[in-house]
């Protein structure tokens, strides 16, 4: 069960995410049977980030929408990136926080055995701060699950 290299989708999906080419990162990804997507949401309700990259990876074949695992998977990869996010505390408006995030969802099998299954990894990057312009900084966050 050897992690290839190359194929370490947290990596691919953190830079998928900051790359000035994100077009031309997914092509590449597209070509090793991986599938992909990029977004962005602002809010102060964790909620609606969850629903804005559930929506997309839906909307562009990266999970079927109709199989429970699938949106499982990806519901728990999102959450483990806003830990990362929100620094272990997935709270927005009921603290006074808000966010503004750029996203990359990706899934593939980043082992070289096949029989290891698709991955998905959810990365986040952009602004969390007091709902005020001006009182933010940087964060970012990932999460991977198994499908």
């Amino acid at each position: 069960m050897a992690l290839s290299k190359d194929n370490r989708i947290g990596r691919h999906a953190i830079l998928l995410l900051l790359s000035d080419d994100a077009t031309g990162q997914l092509t590449k990804l597209e070509q090793k049977n991986w599938k992909g997507c990029i977004g962005k949401v602002g809010s102060m309700e964790a909620h609606k980030v969850v629903a804005a990259i559930e929506t997309a990876a839906k909307k562009n074949g990266v999970i079927q929408s109709n199989v429970y695992r699938e949106s499982h998977a990806l519901y728990h990869a999102i959450i483990e990136s806003l830990h990362g996010v929100t620094r272990g505390q997935v709270q927005l408006g009921s603290v006074l926080r808000t966010v503004g995030l750029t996203f990359a969802v990706l899934r593939g099998n980043p082992y070289d055995n096949e029989q290891e299954g698709d991955w998905l990894a959810v990365s986040l990057y952009g602004t969390i701060g007091a709902p005020v312009k001006g009182s933010e900084h940087e964060t970012i966050g990932l999460g991977i699950n198994h499908i």
